[in-house]
């Protein structure tokens, strides 16, 4: 050691910790020979490849869920009827009674009433009458709808049970929601079903109508063929409605063209096939919004919107698509349905400006 060149504390220091390593080696071969082996899983699920919310529901259900489950069960049930009159194409509700309602009052019960609409017609509602401090109520009240029998499939019967307030908002205690095509309306039936939780407010179904775009940058000719549109909302007493038109072309947010189509009498499914043409230069077409709106129309009183939509750069979903598509392919028309959408809405986006007469010059 007197030899080494090397301070002798430090060569007492690395034969310490040399003698720590053997004695933690020898420990760990001891502890693998000594320890049983544990069986192998016969399937391994790898969680880290499941997303953290995925696994959670996977383990346990929600508390959200657990709680809306069990206020489901709380909420009562409600018998009713169906009968449908194929001659006559309408079909019989009756509202029969009510049994173990959720009470909604402070003293323990409730001030029960039923309201009845299909969703293809929201605009025809039914109410029955109050029935006070009841968990129980027999309403035995009947009402009647017009329906094609065309339209049966695509309706949904809704049956929302409510307790009265005479100073407050009324409070849903549930719901039947019965979907018409999963029902056998050749024989009448008759039976119960649990209240459930009442949904979010459904938009109501306004229509379709289907047009062609074709755009000439050449010429700058924007050519509008209005097709047909089909389950168009009714507005007339009777059920139908006498829908027209209405072409828009607006531009940088003030309106400039408008054209519209004949009026189709006592229909929901109107067929136009009515062409209008604008003069659109190129260097404008990126500032051009063209709203297509569906109306009423009325001899007595004022012409009601049913709905519309618009189609430009500043557009969304399917409106975008189908304008991208036109000028995509210049001098092909391009066809497509489209939803209408209630009129606010799309006021609402479009956030028009005052009117004002623009002179463009397309030269």
């Amino acid at each position: 050691l007197n030899t080494v060149p090397v301070p002798k504390w430090a060569l007492i220091a690395v034969a310490v910790a040399v003698v720590v390593l053997l004695i933690l080696f020898l420990v760990c071969v001891i502890k693998c020979c000594c320890s049983k082996k544990k069986p192998k899983k016969k399937e391994k699920v790898n969680l880290l490849s499941v997303s953290s919310s995925t696994t959670a529901s996977l383990v346990q259900p929600e508390m959200e869920d657990l709680e809306h489950s069990a206020e489901d069960k709380k909420r009562g049930k409600l018998q009713y009827s169906l009968e449908y009159n194929l001659r006559a194409q309408e079909m019989k509700v009756g509202v029969k009674q009510a049994a173990d309602l959720k009470a909604m009052d402070s003293g323990g019960t409730s001030d029960p009433y039923v309201i009845v609409y299909l969703t293809s017609d929201m605009k025809k509602k039914y109410e029955t009458k109050v029935f006070r401090k009841t968990l129980n109520p027999v309403f035995n009240e009947s009402f009647t709808f017009q329906v094609p029998q065309a339209e049966m499939p695509e309706s949904t019967l809704v049956m929302q049970v409510y307790d009265f307030n005479r100073f407050a908002k009324h409070d849903i205690i549930g719901e039947v929601r019965l979907p018409l095509a999963s029902v056998n309306l050749q024989r009448a039936i008759e039976q119960w079903s649990d209240l459930a939780a009442a949904s979010k407010v459904e938009q109501e179904r306004l229509g379709e109508v289907c047009f062609s775009l074709r755009y000439v940058p050449s010429t700058g000719k924007l050519t509008v063929v209005v097709l047909e549109a089909k389950k168009l909302k009714r507005m007339d007493s009777r059920g139908l409605s006498d829908p027209f038109v209405k072409v828009h072309l607006i531009l940088n947010r003030k309106k400039w063209k408008k054209r519209k189509t004949s009026v189709k009498k006592n229909t929901l499914s109107p067929y136009f096939n009515e062409v209008f043409v604008f003069e659109v230069p190129f260097n404008q077409i990126q500032n051009v919004d063209l709203v297509v709106s569906v109306w009423d129309h009325d001899k007595m009183t004022k012409n009601e919107q049913i709905g519309k939509l618009f189609l430009g750069c500043r557009a969304t979903g399917n409106q975008l698509r189908h304008w991208s598509d036109m000028l995509s392919n210049p001098r092909r028309p391009i066809a497509q349905w489209h939803s209408l959408q209630p009129v606010d809405v799309v006021d609402k986006a479009l956030g028009l400006k005052t009117h004002l007469k623009l002179p463009l010059h397309t030269r």
